[in-house]
């Protein structure tokens, strides 16, 4: 199972941008899946998850200007990110929870999301 992300970018603050995560492989094994952002030097910070059947839990911090949707015909997610401030630039990672034998952890490999003038 791999998780790639696109998207992402440069935006000013009050923009929009959008990040995407497609699954390939088994990806029936993925349940469900969201978004983590770390900054340098800091701890990796959750932003979002939705499950396969698309209910959706936010940082409470984030719930008002970022929505996670999943495409299960494709295994893709989507944040969308709106009214975004400085302090929204990060690395986004894209995460799934994997059942195997033993439930497993999967992550993308990032992608960076700047906010500036």
């Amino acid at each position: 199972v791999q998780l790639v992300e696109s998207g992402g970018g440069w935006v000013q603050p009050g923009g929009s941008l959008r990040v995407s995560c497609a699954a390939s492989g088994e990806t029936f094994r993925i349940a469900d899946m969201g978004w983590y952002r770390q900054t340098p030097g800091h701890q990796r910070e959750w932003v979002a998850a939705i499950t396969r059947g698309r209910i959706a839990i936010y940082s409470e911090s984030l719930k008002d200007r970022f929505t996670i949707s999943r495409h299960n015909t494709n295994d893709t997610i989507i944040l969308e990110m709106s009214s975004l401030r400085p302090e929204d630039t990060a690395a986004y990672y894209c995460w799934g929870r994997a059942h195997f034998a033993t439930v497993r952890d999967i992550w993308g490999q990032g992608i960076q999301v700047t906010v500036s003038p």
